[in-house]
């Protein structure tokens, strides 16, 4: 009789493979995965588990293969590296019994690769069942070469992005909490919704944001029910996101008539909620988005909003700059590493390379300069990273300050983030002194977002 993997491991195999081998990302391969699988709501949560437990202690339990087979992972068939990584997470990280882990996981290997792979992965299931979590660990800090490589392969994030959040912690003063953030990182994030401002109400028995005012915890079961229910009004929405949107948005007095412009709008949920306050202060939106299917997902985030918001697709750096003193108020969430948003996108700690931060960062810098020019005289720019790397927040800021001299005052983007929040935030000031809000999983509960906002000298 042919039997197969069941379908949960099934399903975050699939998703596990395709984003170590298609460069594909997990949230929107693993709802497509489920759908196609028919999972049950149970085996739908099971499968998401999986899935983004594995891909977020891949480093470790690469090092842990390593061990157990004697051999580099780069050497072991992908489809078979991938079955052993998921395998390697329901024996040490998953309430799994030892022996299902193992005879899934060979399962696995023999839908996926045949008969010829299952020895080799039952040898090292073997190995690896011998030890619990805290052994590996042990000996995974005792083979590190450095303190550095210690913490990479035990809190599994690679070395360079380790260094760039002590360093952007220590400008902080805060160093001593890097390894609250690492293990903020593993952690399985609470999916948290907004309810558009003015447009949507946040249900009364919700589990409110400690910080935004219109955001809240998702109840549970598939949030796309509440965002259909709602016509888009209500959605999906990361906490830091909707605080850093809305500093920019209640900057000030808002008056009737300005001109608004959200500069690098894909996805879209920032866009829906300067649209919202747009609409509550009587101005106008318009959005930008190079990438044609990111655009379509603004204009999609758009559709509950009774605003007209024109939505372009031109080069960000060409549109701002051939529209000189137009916008009020301007949002330039600039593309990044991501490397704040690492517990919500686990596989960005592995496909980003210290090299793309300075082509990042240099972007940036450009999307800025012209932002800058599309400004009014007494304008605002909010200028958003999801990403605390010192060369992508600051080290543009630095840039740009060089590039125009004086052209521009910096606000204090701390007083606009508390002067929105709920609550009390803790935002250290940074040790150069300036007004920069950075917002940190460990310590808010929020991805890891950055703003400054830049005012246009009249």
């Amino acid at each position: 009789m042919t039997t197969y993997a069941a379908p949960a491991r099934r399903v975050a195999y699939e998703v596990i493979h395709s984003v170590s081998t298609s460069d594909a990302y997990a949230n929107l391969a693993l709802p497509v995965a489920i759908r196609r699988q028919a999972l049950s709501p149970q085996d739908a949560g099971f499968a998401t588990e999986l899935t983004y437990g594995t891909l977020r202690r891949l480093g470790t339990y690469d090092a842990i293969i390593e061990m157990a087979s004697k051999r580099g992972i780069d050497s072991v068939e992908p489809a078979v590296r991938d079955a052993l990584r998921l395998g390697v997470h329901q024996v040490l990280a998953t309430r799994v019994a030892d022996h299902a882990a193992v005879n899934e996981t060979v399962q696995l290997v023999r839908d996926m690769v045949g008969q010829r792979a299952t020895g080799f992965a039952n040898a090292v299931m073997r190995r690896v069942v011998e030890a619990d979590f805290d052994t590996w660990m042990t000996r995974l800090e005792d083979a590190a070469r450095s303190d550095d490589e210690r913490v990479s392969v035990t809190a599994s994030h690679p070395v360079w992005v380790i260094r760039a959040f002590r360093r952007a912690l220590a400008a902080e003063g805060r160093e001593d909490e890097l390894d609250a953030l690492l293990a903020a990182d593993n952690a399985s994030p609470s999916v948290v919704m907004t309810a558009l401002p003015g447009l949507a109400e946040i249900p009364e028995d919700a589990t409110r944001t400690t910080g935004s005012p219109v955001g809240f915890v998702s109840p549970g079961g598939d949030p796309a029910t509440m965002v259909r229910e709602s016509e888009g009004r209500v959605r999906v929405q990361d906490e830091g996101s909707q605080l850093v949107a809305l500093a920019l948005a209640r900057h000030g007095d808002a008056k009737p008539g300005e001109k608004w412009l959200d500069l690098c709008a894909g996805p879209g949920g920032k866009t829906a909620i300067l649209a919202a306050e747009a609409l509550a202060a009587g101005a106008t939106l318009e959005a930008n988005e190079v990438t044609p299917k990111r655009a379509g997902l603004v204009r999609q985030a758009l559709t509950g909003i009774p605003l007209d918001v024109t939505v372009h697709e031109e080069d960000g750096r060409d549109f701002a700059a051939m529209r000189p003193n137009t916008y009020d108020r301007i949002l330039v969430d600039a593309p990044c590493t991501g490397l704040g948003a690492l517990r919500r996108r686990p596989e960005s700690r592995w496909r980003k390379q210290p090299g793309d931060v300075a082509d990042l960062a240099d972007l940036q810098f450009e999307l800025l300069d012209a932002a800058l020019m599309a400004l009014k005289p007494g304008g605002t720019i909010g200028y958003v990273t999801c990403s605390p790397h010192l060369a992508e927040t600051n080290g543009v800021l630095t840039h740009l300050r060089r590039a125009v001299g004086d052209e521009f005052d910096e606000l204090d983007a701390r007083a606009a983030v508390q002067a929105v929040s709920l609550t009390e935030l803790d935002l250290p000031a940074p040790a150069d002194g300036s007004g920069r809000a950075q917002l940190w999983p460990h310590r808010h509960g929020t991805d890891g977002m950055f703003l400054a906002l830049l005012q246009k000298k009249a």
